[in-house]
C-alpha cells in the first residue's frame, strides 16, 4: 500500500473516530430532535435522496479515475498500477462523466441546499454547518476551475483544493452522522 493511500485511511479513521465522539457527545447532551411531517420535510427528504445520487455519480468518476490510473491523484495514490488492455468502454465512460461533472456538480449544490432548506433545522448538530461549508468550498474552487479569465496560478492552486479526496471523505462522514442524529 502506498504512502498516499495509508495517509488517506488515517485521516478517514481521524475524521471518523471525531465524528462518532461528537456523535456520543449531541446524542448525550442536545434536546432530542422532533420529527415532523409535513410535506414540505417529505419532498426535502426526496431531494436529499437524489442529492446521494448526483454525489454518487460525481465520486463514481473519482473512483474509476483512480481504478484506470488517470490523473495524478492515482498517480499518488497507486503508483505502480497500470489498466488493463481491455478497459476501453471504461475510458469512453469517464469521458462522458467528465463532460458531465460540472452540470451534475453544480445540481448537487442546488439539490443539497434544497434539502438542508426543507428538513427544517438542521443547525443544531455541527455536521450539517460543517457540510454547507464544505459544499461551499467544493463549489468555489470548482468555479474558479471553469472561469476563463482566472489566473493561471488561480486555477493551479483551485484543481488542487478542488481535487482533494479528503473533502469529499468529510462530507460523507459528516452527513452519515449528521443523519444519525436526526433520525
Amino acid at each position: 500500500m502506498s504512502k498516499s493511500m495509508k495517509r488517506l485511511l488515517m485521516y478517514t479513521g481521524v475524521i471518523l473516530i471525531a465524528s462518532v465522539a461528537y456523535t456520543i457527545y449531541a446524542f448525550n447532551t442536545l434536546p432530542a430532535a422532533v420529527e415532523r411531517e409535513t410535506f414540505l420535510s417529505e419532498l426535502g427528504e426526496g431531494f436529499g435522496e437524489v442529492a446521494m445520487y448526483a454525489l454518487g455519480f460525481i465520486y463514481l468518476r473519482t473512483l474509476l479515475k483512480l481504478l484506470m490510473g488517470k490523473g495524478p491523484l492515482s498517480k499518488r495514490l497507486l503508483p505502480s498500477y497500470t489498466p488493463p488492455p481491455q478497459a476501453n468502454m471504461l475510458k469512453k465512460f469517464i469521458v462522458f462523466l467528465d463532460r458531465t461533472h460540472v452540470h451534475v456538480g453544480i445540481a448537487s449544490v442546488a439539490i443539497i441546499v434544497i434539502h438542508t432548506v426543507l428538513m427544517g433545522d438542521p443547525m443544531r448538530n455541527l455536521f450539517f454547518p460543517a457540510i454547507l461549508i464544505l459544499v461551499a468550498w467544493q463549489t468555489v474552487f470548482g468555479l474558479f476551475l471553469r472561469w476563463r479569465t482566472a489566473p493561471r496560478d488561480l486555477k493551479k492552486v483551485s484543481f488542487s483544493v478542488h481535487a482533494q479526496l479528503v473533502t469529499g471523505v468529510m462530507m460523507g462522514i459528516f452527513a452519515y452522522f449528521g443523519h444519525v442524529l436526526v433520525d
